[in-house]
């Protein structure tokens, strides 16, 4: 498995686009709430919203697309609403897993899967395993997902497959057992609904992310939005905590190579 240097230890190449693209799809249940709507009408809206955002980013050059699909507080929600989006996510993956496929695009769902029915996650694995050779977009659902969440299982797994370590760990003996070790950190987050809060996501991963907020509700949310997100993105300064004056200095010449190493 590849695993991508952390931007706290590394400084990645600038790009025109993100990488990475992570959303918070917020705002179902206001857009269905300004039509007189049930709320449950705004979550269906945002799975044709997925599907648009989703053909786009291959379009636009996006290699990895996170969503947050459901929180580990969303369980607060009311029982309905709860059960309707576990359904929604049963029809989802039954209906578009062949249609991703189809399309190059490899999912993988992240989050704590043992609180979901054995159906669901019976579809989830089907579906990871079918597309998992895919390369053109790497689409990540996050569901049952929590940024704490996915801390404290990584230090977990760390702590047990490293005791001998305890007391000496370091920030790259963690990002492996991260839920998201097999992405690099995300460009660009962009939460719509008028929210400006990363509400418990990615907490480790958004680290140098350029963050992007706007009031569109997420079943409104186009191409034409993305496209906004993406040029603010591509004015930003992304320093990584340089100077600007070092932002235009040029590119030190690599050291040469002595014969020794020229004959390893």
């Amino acid at each position: 498995m590849t695993l991508f240097a952390s931007t706290t230890r590394a400084i990645p190449h600038s790009r025109a686009a993100p990488r990475h693209l992570a959303i918070i799809m917020d705002g179902n249940g206001r857009w269905a709430k300004k039509r007189f709507l049930p709320r449950v009408a705004g979550h269906q809206q945002g799975v044709e919203t997925v599907r648009a955002v989703v053909k786009a980013c291959i379009e636009r050059g996006i290699e990895y697309l996170t969503l947050f699909a459901f929180s580990s507080e969303n369980w607060r929600r009311p029982a309905e609403e709860v059960g309707f989006l576990m359904n929604l996510f049963v029809a989802a993956l039954q209906r578009e897993v062949g249609r991703l496929h189809k399309n190059g695009v490899r999912l993988r769902v992240v989050g704590d899967l043992s609180a979901f029915e054995p159906r669901l996650i019976e579809l989830i694995r089907r579906g990871e395993s079918l597309t998992a050779g895919n390369d053109k977009l790497t689409l990540t659902i996050a569901a049952n997902y929590g940024g704490r969440w996915d801390l404290m299982q990584a230090f977990n797994g760390l702590a047990l497959a490293h005791p001998e370590k305890a007391g000496a760990y370091t920030e790259a003996d963690l990002e492996p057992f991260l839920a998201m070790s097999y992405a690099p950190e995300p460009d660009l987050f962009i939460r719509t609904g008028g929210e400006q809060r990363i509400s418990n996501f990615l907490l480790w991963q958004l680290a140098y992310c350029e963050l992007f907020f706007t009031d569109t509700f997420w079943p409104d949310f186009d191409t034409a939005m993305l496209d906004t997100a993406i040029a603010s993105f591509r004015r930003r300064e992304r320093r990584f905590g340089r100077t600007s004056e070092q932002l235009l200095e040029p590119a030190m010449p690599a050291l040469p190579t002595t014969p020794s190493e020229t004959n390893a």
